[in-house]
C-alpha cells in the first residue's frame, strides 16, 4: 500500500503558508481588492490634507485653515459628470440631513471638491449645489484652481482620476472625513448613506460627551 501521508502533510502546510501569504496580504482578509486595500492604507496612514488655495461658488478665496478645529466632510467630482457624480451628491445630502442640526456649521462642514477647475468656476459650482439644496456655507462648493496643488491633494487622498478624449472624467468615489486636526481618519462608501451618517454622528456625539 501507498504511504500517501507524507504528501497529504506537504499538501496541508502549503495550503496553510498560502492562507497566511493571503491573509498578510489582504490585510487580515480585508482587503479582498485594491481599492480596499487602497482605503484601509489611507485610513492607517491618516495623512494630512494639503496647503492648498480653495475657490468656492461664492467666488471666496481660502486654504484649509478656514475649517479649523471642525471636520470636514468631503467629495470628489466634476459638474459635468452625469454618472456617479449626481449620485454622489445626492447621497452627500441625505448625509447631510441625517446630522443632527446643532453639529452643523459648527462641529463639521460639508465640503465639495471639484477636479476640473478650468469648467468649474465659481459661477457653474454656484448653479450646481442649488440642485443639492447646497446653502454654499455649511456645504460648499469649490475648485482648487492651482493644477500643482490639487493634484498633490488627489495623491494624497488617493482619489483616480483620468482624464478622456471627450471632456470626461474617469474616477474612484468615496465620502472623506478630515478630522479637526486636518487628518483624514475615514473613507467611507458613498452608497452606504445611513453607516455614514451613523459614523459622522457617533464621532461627534462622543466628543460632546467627553467636553
Amino acid at each position: 500500500m501507498i504511504n500517501n501521508k507524507p504528501y497529504i502533510i506537504s499538501m496541508v502546510v502549503v495550503l496553510l503558508f498560502g492562507i497566511g501569504l493571503f491573509y498578510v496580504g489582504t490585510d487580515g482578509f480585508t482587503a479582498y481588492t485594491a481599492e480596499t486595500a487602497r482605503v484601509n492604507k489611507l485610513i492607517e496612514d491618516q495623512p494630512k490634507f494639503p496647503q492648498v488655495t480653495l475657490e468656492d461658488s461664492n467666488g471666496r478665496k481660502y486654504d484649509f485653515s478656514e475649517f479649523n478645529d471642525q471636520y470636514v466632510f468631503i467629495t470628489f467630482l466634476y459638474t459635468a459628470c452625469t454618472t456617479v457624480c449626481p449620485e454622489l451628491e445626492y447621497n452627500m445630502a441625505q448625509v447631510y440631513n441625517k446630522i443632527p442640526k446643532e453639529y452643523i456649521g459648527k462641529d463639521i462642514t460639508f465640503l465639495s471638491i471639484s477636479f476640473d477647475p478650468e469648467r468649474d468656476d465659481p459661477a457653474t459650482l454656484n448653479k450646481y449645489k442649488d440642485f443639492f439644496n447646497s446653502d454654499g456655507e455649511t456645504w460648499r462648493m469649490a475648485r482648487i484652481p492651482d493644477q500643482y496643488e490639487l493634484n498633490r491633494l488627489l495623491e494624497q487622498f488617493g482619489v483616480i482620476v483620468i482624464p478622456d478624449e471627450n471632456g470626461n472624467f474617469a474616477h474612484n468615489s468615496a465620502f472623506y472625513l478630515v478630522d479637526r486636526n486636518g487628518s483624514l481618519v475615514n473613507v467611507m462608501d458613498y452608497t452606504k448613506i445611513d453607516e455614514a451618517a451613523e459614523t459622522v454622528v457617533s464621532i461627534l456625539e462622543r466628543e460632546a460627551g467627553d467636553q
